[in-house]
């Protein structure tokens, strides 16, 4: 028997594996911070007899709450991705499976690998509206990369999408893995008519450095890079520092921060009520683009979410908030779960990354919706 985490986004410590029913792990904390929560390793043994595997200090984690009706994912094949049973004591977090193939890997959600995420970036640049621009390096030496869809003009909209400033919310690449192949499609009239009235960046992932090291929440330096946005900087949040500098070379008429909620289980957005200008049109703005997502998905729901700030008081270090504040604009947190939606439940595959990336889909149409009421 053989457990691994040597891989782009691995992360478990080995503990104990010498028989099948008490192997003993635990998830190693992301580099130069207490956050942890993410897990992905592999399983390699001949025997098909019932693994009982037991993470002992998830008890611990940075949100103990996503482990209530948390189901772990497993894939043999590293495609098909599906539940498996999971039971929590408030310490001890138990996945119990009997193999069917020699070897299986185990995740906290549906991995987005590093390779993928080049593929998604070269592949897209292929287009004819689009273009791959690097901002810079992260601390690691990686690309922040931006796409550049659709080009400029009179009265055109600014609209920017990011994802994955926390790498251990891979459902927010899936998303947007959805987003942009519906954007470029040539065929598809709703698409189509957007570019014909907007111009969109997107950074598929934010964290690439938190993502190949299998962080949950930060990036090489240990931040947290949705607390960055007032005052980043190239030594310790060079993501954020050169995404907002090109924000503010390009400005923002829209902008939408995706991201994975660990303990509610449904899709939601987060806004900007506490923004010092928050003013009646922004709210109107708002609910909306709600509104339309309400028309749009039974995916998406406003009835479970954060708790609104109260005026003036929102935290200008987040990405939406401050995007909002500074350019006066629609400026959304989108969160999905970790777990499944519960007001569509797939018990096989909980929320997946094909319904991450079909509900991107879903709000390219939203967009359309609402793109002439952004300024």
């Amino acid at each position: 028997m053989q457990i691994s985490a040597q891989f782009d986004s691995g992360n478990i410590n080995v503990i104990a594996a010498d028989t099948p029913n008490n192997i003993i792990l635990e998830i190693n904390k992301d580099n130069q911070s207490d956050f942890f929560q993410w897990f992905h390793f592999k399983l390699n043994n001949n025997v098909r007899a019932e693994h009982i595997m037991t993470i002992r200090n998830a008890g611990k984690s940075a949100f103990v709450d996503g482990w209530e009706n948390y189901q772990a994912l497993a894939s043999y094949d590293r495609e098909h991705w599906f539940r498996v049973p999971t039971e929590f004591d408030g310490q001890n977090l138990t996945i119990t499976f009997t193999p069917d193939h020699d070897s299986v890997y185990f995740a906290y959600f549906t991995p987005y690998s590093y390779e993928r995420h080049q593929d998604l970036l070269h592949q897209a640049q292929l287009d004819i509206d689009c273009q791959l621009q690097v901002l810079g390096q992260t601390i690691d030496g990686r690309d922040i990369s931006v796409l550049k869809v659709g080009e400029e003009g009179d009265n055109k909209k600014v609209i920017w999408l990011t994802a994955r400033q926390h790498p251990g919310e891979t459902m927010a690449e899936w998303f947007m893995e959805g987003f942009i192949d519906r954007l470029l499609d040539e065929d598809d009239g709703v698409a189509r008519a957007l570019l014909n009235k907007a111009v969109f960046y997107l950074v598929p992932n934010m964290n690439p450095d938190g993502s190949v090291r299998g962080n949950l929440r930060t990036n090489a330096a240990g931040a947290n890079l949705n607390r960055e946005w007032a005052t980043p900087s190239m030594e310790k949040s060079p993501e954020v520092y050169l995404v907002r500098n090109k924000m503010l070379e390009t400005g923002v008429d829209m902008f939408l921060d995706i991201h994975g909620d660990e303990a509610l289980p449904y899709n939601f957005v987060a806004g900007c009520e506490g923004i010092p200008s928050y003013d009646e049109r922004h709210q109107s703005l708002e609910e909306s683009f709600k509104d339309i997502l309400l028309a749009i998905t039974p995916e998406f729901q406003d009835d479970f979410g954060y708790d609104k700030d109260e005026a003036g008081q929102a935290n200008l270090t987040l990405g939406a908030t401050w995007v909002g504040e500074q350019f006066k604009c629609l400026s959304y947190t989108i969160e999905m779960p970790f777990k499944d939606n519960d007001l569509l439940p797939d018990h096989s595959v909980g929320w997946s990354d094909n319904r991450s990336s079909l509900f991107g889909r879903d709000v390219l149409t939203a967009i359309y919706h609402i793109v002439d009421e952004l300024r």
